[in-house]
């Protein structure tokens, strides 16, 4: 699958909306149409409980499939639907407001100046890794901003994520590594119970409105999957629009001659690069019709970003064609629909408008080190990421 993910991507997008994949052995559904996940984001009988799972209850899967961590990740609010999910999202609302984002953004930018210092001494003799230098840690330093994690534990948070999502990590040692997470989280939580600050756990802890203050499982579990979501997201989204705009030098010039705005690019980027390709999972309360096709209860359903994002009838016949002057606003769906859209969208927008311009502003002459074809992608199955991204700052 990582091996050629545009070809998977075309093989999805030319099957019906509704159709049948396999996941590491696994049966699902995919949903592939922009119109069809469109309804069924929304669709009550869908719902986040594992136990409605007709596999799972029949115990033909358990924590010995690999990707059992992206569904059964403790109680938040990626798992749990209609008023508990209501309950725990108005609690992250909450916590993570337009106000509290317009606050951090001087620091956001000022993250992002020390990272293109040190991408710009670490490149000065040839080539650097932008993934490992700018891409990785900056939206790692914003999070652990938000949560009140101390810098110097960053790098321990990137090594467990990224040995999690991997497919390479053996699943016990991914069962080992939610455990840790679980741990590290719990004591935060327990910190901030104690001496509350100004960031998003103790804003989590404290909030009132919406029902029941949230349980010290609640919080670590929004935590934790926050973290995981909020961070791989805007790595893929800066990445992969570095890339798109390096391999379309007709509308970089565009962009850094003011002709488009970097929200366009970010916009774009977002529809035609997906940074999540597939996100797990649904499962139907009962049967579920959907064009000729049926979701029988019990099965699971898979949103397939990617090739919803290169849907035609959606986006047009030349929707496989990066294009950052399409009309806007382009209404693509990567950040989801419905109750369960990503509560870090506007995070992750407002990171790559502040982080693209100013790589761009800095390096104007900024390329690949090697072809595109040889940046090789990490083995995982929900991310759009790479194992490292190869440029020269200079040209």
């Amino acid at each position: 699958m990582v091996r050629d993910l545009d070809g998977e991507t075309e093989q999805l997008r030319r099957a019906e909306p509704l159709t049948r994949i396999d996941l590491l052995g696994v049966p699902a559904w995919a949903v592939t149409r922009h119109a069809e996940a469109r309804h069924l984001l929304v669709d009550s009988r869908l719902v986040k409980d594992l136990d409605a799972w007709g596999l799972w209850r029949s115990g033909d899967v358990t924590h010995d499939w690999p990707l059992i961590g992206m569904i059964d990740a403790g109680r938040s609010m990626f798992t749990v639907d209609g008023e508990e999910h209501r309950r725990l999202r108005t609690k992250t609302s909450q916590a993570l407001t337009p106000r509290r984002l317009q606050a951090i953004r001087p620091e956001i930018e000022k993250f992002t100046e020390e990272l293109l210092d040190a991408l710009d001494e670490q490149g000065a003799d040839g080539v650097v890794d932008l993934k490992a230098v700018f891409a990785q840690p900056l939206p790692m330093r914003v999070v652990g901003l938000l949560m009140g994690v101390d810098q110097t534990l960053h790098p321990m948070l990137t090594r467990k994520y990224k040995a999690f999502f991997s497919m390479l990590t053996p699943q016990e040692e991914r069962l080992a590594l939610l455990a840790e997470l679980d741990v590290f989280y719990t004591a935060l939580v327990r910190e901030k119970t104690a001496h509350p600050t100004d960031d998003l756990t103790s804003a989590l802890i404290l909030a009132e409105e919406g029902g029941e203050p949230l349980t010290e499982e609640e919080v670590v579990g929004n935590l934790k999957a926050m973290v995981a979501a909020g961070h791989e997201t805007t790595i893929g989204l800066v990445l992969n629009a570095v890339r798109a705009l390096l391999t379309h030098p007709d509308q970089l010039k565009k962009v850094l001659d003011g002709e488009v705005p970097w929200e366009s690019v970010v916009e774009e980027t977002l529809r035609w690069d997906t940074p999540t390709t597939h996100l797990l999972m649904r499962f139907a309360t009962e049967d579920v019709q959907v064009g000729d096709q049926v979701i029988a209860e019990g099965e699971g359903v898979v949103i397939s970003y990617r090739a919803i994002g290169r849907d035609t009838a959606q986006h047009g016949e030349d929707a496989d064609v990066f294009d950052v002057t399409r009309p806007a606003p382009i209404r693509h769906m990567t950040f989801g629909h419905g109750p369960h859209i990503c509560p870090g969208a506007a995070l992750s927008r407002v990171e790559a408008g502040i982080a693209l311009p100013a790589l761009f502003g800095r390096f104007p002459g900024l390329k690949l080190a090697i072809p595109d074809e040889e940046i090789r992608r990490l083995p995982v199955m929900t991310q759009n990421d790479m194992e490292a991204f190869p440029v020269l700052l200079h040209g």
